[in-house]
């Protein structure tokens, strides 16, 4: 668990940094198409370095946000606030993670947070309403597991700064291409580069953003199902709510592909024919149900 927790520091500074350069080098293009001169450095750096601190910082509330998601209350979340109570005993956690809800029919769950300390699980309305108690509790604690082996430092990073970096690219691109159509005789050579940078931008930056998203392997998904069965000791819960999770109809409406693979299953449905298997592909943001299954039948 501490070799995971590591790892997963040391992957969340790296794709910081490239976050970072990545942004520089957009916002210094888009400058410098704006000819603003030897400042265009100095404005891409700072914007580059605020939008990583903020992203930092804000991304759980930038996903909450996104998903729409309310505080859960007693009042209306008893079930779900007496399992997290419950589940904290066994978690190994110290802070207890703030619950949010988001009013949707699918079930499904997250967690994000840059840390245990200031970690939020957030579930669907109709998780509540479709799961038994122990199939609830299988899924609070895989997102407990997310938590404890900061999964979702790295996760929320990646959602909130993929997010970014696409629709700085496609602004750019846009913008190179409307001012290229404008001044053709100006500096027809400069502004062919720059036309040239941003289309690669543009063409480049959902490949990245998938890529992004891919280092965050499937394993950890694996990992967070059987730590979950470590703290309930019981892996037919878990196992049940895959089933009820991987069979349910209903699109998640909030759902996006920057945060898609902070769910615990994909929450955008696909349908395959009756009796075929669903399997991991290489771009999977998660491992297939099926699998997940069959390796948690194998830890009994």
């Amino acid at each position: 668990m501490f070799e995971n927790i590591k790892k997963n520091k040391i992957e969340s500074g790296v794709i910081i940094a490239i976050f970072i350069v990545v942004i520089t080098l957009i916002v210094y293009y888009i400058c410098h198409a704006l000819e603003l001169g030897p400042i265009s450095i100095v404005i891409a750096l700072i914007f580059s370095i605020a939008s990583a601190f903020g992203s930092y910082y804000y991304s759980d509330k930038i996903v909450l946000s996104l998903n729409k998601a309310r505080p859960a209350t007693k009042e209306e979340d008893l079930k779900i606030v007496n399992i997290l109570d419950a589940l904290m005993i066994s978690s190994g956690l110290n802070t207890k993670p703030r619950l949010y809800v988001v009013d949707d029919p699918q079930p499904n769950a997250f967690a994000t947070g840059r840390n245990p300390e200031n970690a939020v699980i957030c579930v669907t309305t109709g998780l509540l309403e479709k799961l038994d108690y122990y199939e609830l509790e299988g899924v609070i604690a895989h997102e407990l597991s997310h938590i404890r082996n900061y999964d979702i430092r790295l996760s929320c990073i990646v959602s909130v700064m993929v997010g970014f970096i696409v629709m700085l690219s496609d602004m750019f691109a846009r913008m190179l291409f409307w001012g290229g159509a404008r001044d053709r005789d100006s500096d027809s050579k400069g502004n062919g580069i720059l036309m040239l940078i941003g289309l690669i931008f543009l063409i480049l930056s959902p490949i990245f953003g998938s890529l992004m998203q891919l280092a965050l392997s499937r394993k950890r998904e694996f990992l967070a199902d059987s730590t979950a069965v470590e703290i309930t000791r019981n892996p037919d819960g878990l196992i049940s709510a895959l089933e009820k999770l991987e069979n349910d109809p209903n699109q998640l409406q909030t759902a996006n592909s920057a945060t898609a693979n902070m769910y615990i299953v994909n929450p955008f449905r696909k349908n395959t024919k009756e009796g075929k298997k669903k399997t991991t592909s290489i771009w999977s943001t998660h491992p297939s149900t099926a699998d997940r299954i069959e390796a948690l039948r194998n830890l009994r």
